[in-house]
């Protein structure tokens, strides 16, 4: 069982129970699933760059992503409908939980000038959206092999009802929120 599993199970659902006045254990909130999007402009002119960062994702993720497709055409950004313009990657289950736990207690903290994540990035429904500038603070990626240095976007996907409950439960999970001025 992955430990962030275990960490939920054994100390966020009794808090949460208690703090938020939950009558089934079923009511309290959990996390669903987490989705990491890597959106690739270059791959546009550029096929390899579109390999390079599916291989960066599958090994960050440790399953194949998905490669996204345009949905419209945009001739401003010179993109036609059905051009591969993105990777993206869904985890559940024990991924999702060594994932997460990997994301908050080893990737997170080799930012530069880490202090914490933004409480604000909320969508009022309970999910959280995380964006990262780049790919190198995960230590599967070495920093020899990478041609370009890409970010991405992460969203956490929960069974909370508001903002409140969903912060509440990925602070229990171990999510650095930064402290609010």
């Amino acid at each position: 069982m992955p430990r962030l599993k275990d960490r939920y199970q054994q100390e966020a659902i009794p808090q949460l129970t208690q703090a938020f006045g939950y009558k089934n254990v079923n009511q309290v909130p959990r996390l669903e699933k987490i989705v990491i999007n890597m959106g690739l402009g270059e791959a546009k002119d550029n096929s390899k760059a579109l390999d390079a960062a599916v291989a960066d994702l599958s090994l960050i993720a440790g399953q194949k992503p998905l490669v996204t497709l345009a949905k419209k055409s945009v001739a401003n950004f010179k993109i036609r409908a059905g051009m591969k313009i993105g990777a993206k990657v869904t985890l559940r289950g024990d991924r999702m939980y060594e994932f997460a736990d990997k994301l908050m207690n080893i990737a997170l903290p080799r930012v530069r000038d880490f202090r914490g994540v933004s409480g604000k990035a909320f969508d009022g429904r309970g999910n959280y959206a995380l964006g990262v500038r780049e790919q190198l603070i995960f230590p599967e990626i070495e920093y020899d092999k990478i041609d370009k240095i890409r970010g991405m976007e992460m969203i956490f996907v929960t069974t909370a009802g508001s903002d409140e409950e969903a912060k509440e439960l990925l602070k229990l999970l171990g999510m650095p929120f930064a402290q609010e001025a």
